[in-house]
């Protein structure tokens, strides 16, 4: 398995990547990654240089072609999972960690502690509105703690304002609505708050929330320390 760890998760938040790394090493799968890994092309489609993307995208193939690839990244898994195929034509084998982590829970490959803690989850949008995958991680935090959901979640999700190039070219728009997140976020009166992608992760954190990738709760949980953490 090829583990595409994504721009954000290996140069930003890379506790996601060594989460990440600890339960395939416990539930015994090998992996590698590239030696020279490269931005997946999604932050230039969205933002609307695609002959550049579409160059990127071909000399990724390069490194692709027949591999399994690991992703921690929605936007990474919509890029690979989607975009190539629409615009180089070719199916690439893609799984988002949840995915794999639902399947390993489901192998009994990895064994979760149930804590007494409330867990709020937000809906990373390329995951989500974009790629349909909304249950994966809530089963893994059904069996973390207490689901708790924000008023809105699943496909009416409010967006953390970070994807699709917004953080980057309307900081101001991306202040606003990550400070309307918060709101949903504190209003739940949850313990946790997990995501599944680390833009979303990286632009809450940022805003002065305290926020988890789910690998970083299965971790927790791995370990033993979850219902401990605050």
């Amino acid at each position: 398995m090829l583990y595409f760890r994504g721009c954000v998760a290996r140069l930003k938040v890379k506790e996601i990547v060594d989460a990440t790394e600890i339960i395939l090493k416990t539930a015994g799968i090998d992996f590698k990654y590239l030696s020279e890994e490269e931005c997946c092309g999604s932050i230039l489609l969205r933002t609307g240089f695609k002959e550049d993307a579409q160059n990127l995208m071909k000399k990724n193939m390069e490194k692709f072609e027949n591999e399994k690839i690991l992703v921690s990244c929605g936007g990474c898994y919509r890029s690979l999972k989607k975009d190539y195929k629409q615009i180089l034509g070719v199916e690439l084998s893609v799984i988002h960690t949840s995915q794999l982590f639902q399947e390993l829970l489901a192998q009994d490959k990895i064994h979760l502690e149930n804590s007494s803690k409330k867990i709020t989850y937000h809906d990373p949008c390329h995951l989500g509105r974009h790629m349909g995958e909304y249950e994966a991680p809530r089963k893994l935090i059904q069996k973390l703690g207490d689901l708790v959901e924000m008023e809105h979640h699943h496909e009416h999700s409010r967006c953390c304002g970070s994807g699709g190039g917004v953080k980057a070219g309307y900081s101001d728009l991306s202040k606003r609505i990550a400070s309307q997140k918060v709101k949903d976020i504190e209003n739940t009166g949850a313990d946790f708050v997990s995501t599944s992608c680390p833009f979303c992760k990286f632009n809450l954190k940022i805003r002065g929330l305290e926020v988890w990738d789910l690998s970083e709760l299965i971790l927790m949980s791995l370990e033993g320390n979850l219902n401990e953490s605050e």
